[in-house]
């Protein structure tokens, strides 16, 4: 993943050979707050959707590194019971470390609960860069049952395409009729139903995009 500061990503992973990602609603509150602790950082979130098998999330890079040494302390806890607080004792982490480091320690949460091992996501998150100068990523495909942005009118507002895609995926998915209808993703805070602290609906706003 190559981030820079400044750009809008669409990040998103799904389990290794379609596995299940999530086995329970803790489960998805537990990642949730996985998000918070290791990508809220670094990132304006602007969506998110959790799906039993992968999940999205479409973020504002605000830095690709940051000093984790003063007083910053981090959550990597291998349950999905309350943990100590522990400081790094490396001063720099990037985003991409902090992703990766997610990801793993919810891993281990999952192989301890379902008595697993193993790997439970792909081995690459994909990042896909929404408005870098060089243009965005190639148009999105179909592939092991998840359906991805395939843009074909070019002069399309990207940006808008992917925080709706992120949004309807359950509904394409056939799991409710309605995006708000699903709790696990940022439509209900966009629709005024829930006010969840982890998106930054003023930024979603400088950046014109409408739920």
């Amino acid at each position: 993943m190559n981030f820079e500061k400044g750009y809008l990503y669409h990040i998103y992973n799904q389990g290794n050979n379609n596995r299940k990602l999530f086995f329970n609603r803790d489960n998805y509150l537990y990642f949730l707050g996985k998000i918070k602790t290791h990508i809220a950082p670094y990132a304006d979130i602007l969506a998110w959707c959790l799906m039993p098998n992968h999940f999205h999330l479409m973020v504002l890079v605000r830095d690709v590194t940051i000093d984790i040494s003063q007083g910053l302390t981090v959550m990597d806890s291998d349950t999905m019971t309350p943990s100590h607080r522990i400081t790094s004792p490396t001063r720099q982490r990037t985003i991409n470390n902090s992703i990766s480091i997610m990801l793993r320690s919810y891993t281990r949460a999952i192989n301890i609960q379902e008595n697993m091992s193993g790997s439970l996501f792909k081995a690459h998150t994909k990042a896909e860069c929404i408005n870098c100068p060089s243009g965005i990523s190639p148009s999105f495909i179909t592939k092991n049952g998840i359906t991805k942005i395939n843009i074909k009118n070019p002069e399309q507002q990207y940006s808008q395409v992917c925080f709706t895609y992120i949004h309807q995926n359950p509904v394409k998915a056939n799991m409710v009729e309605n995006a708000t209808d699903w709790e696990l993703s940022s439509a209900r805070d966009y629709a005024g139903l829930r006010n969840g602290k982890l998106v930054n609906k003023g930024v979603a706003r400088d950046y014109q995009l409408v739920f």
